[in-house]
């Protein structure tokens, strides 16, 4: 009688899965500016393990949020610039921001020119409670005044998992979708990873991101993916080389 094997597939773990030359295009870096790093010491340490993971590139982009974060674009370049010289960083470090869709935005990018991760393509983001009420205007206004938005993990925006027409409806309305590495794990739990699951499936991720804040998202880099395959997450990764 032959005997059957039975082989487990075996997971990847996510830090294996970075290419090479990978341009990370969202994280929180910049010391004591919003809810990322605190310090210098804390910016050394994120930057450097993030190199040591792989990441050939970094454009950090911290949180322009009214009343909550008033970061400028003066000041996020003063920051970086201020981070490049204490740090004498070793990987090429440049800075955009990201910037949450409301009311202060559009008054923003139609009076002041906003921090780009490359040319016109702009970093930005919503509530995790609900949408804008004027998302697409929002979102038309944007284009107009020469912009291209790319929508920060789209994945994580939980009023979105039952009605994923929405999603379609955002990519018709002209967004670009970049999805966070640490969502393939499960770091934000099992209906975040199932709308990642289901946003690469369907070809809808454009670019990837770390949104590294702190320590614990690092670590979660030596965590296996989720995913059913691999395939999919490596193609946007590499994608990334765009911003080059």
């Amino acid at each position: 009688m032959p005997i059957l094997l039975f082989f487990n597939k075996k997971k990847t773990i996510l830090r294996d899965l970075v290419p090479e030359g990978y341009i990370d295009i969202h994280s929180h870096l910049l010391p004591g500016i919003d809810d990322g790093a605190k310090n210098m010491e804390d910016s050394r340490y994120l930057i450097n393990s993030l190199h040591e993971i792989g990441f050939n590139e970094i454009i950090t982009t911290p949180h322009i949020i009214n009343t909550v974060w008033d970061n400028t674009a003066d000041g996020i370049i003063n920051k970086r610039q201020e981070t490049q010289r204490e740090l004498d960083l070793k990987i090429p470090f440049k800075a955009a921001a990201e910037y949450m869709m409301d009311d202060s935005f559009s008054r923003l990018f139609k009076n002041e020119k906003l921090l780009t991760l490359k040319d016109n393509y702009v970093l930005v983001e919503m509530s995790y409670l609900n949408a804008p009420m004027q998302l697409y205007d929002i979102l038309f206004e944007l284009q107009v005044s020469g912009y291209k938005p790319v929508l920060a993990h789209p994945e994580r925006y939980v009023f979105y998992h039952k009605n994923f027409n929405e999603y379609t409806k955002l990519k018709k309305a002209g967004c670009l979708f970049q999805l966070n590495l640490l969502s393939t794990v499960g770091y934000y739990g099992e209906g975040v990873l199932e709308a990642a699951q289901q946003l690469l499936g369907k070809g809808m991720i454009d670019f990837t991101g770390s949104d590294v804040h702190h320590k614990n998202h690092v670590a979660a880099f030596d965590s296996k993916i989720k995913l059913k395959e691999s395939i999919v997450l490596k193609e946007a990764m590499e994608r990334n080389i765009f911003f080059r």
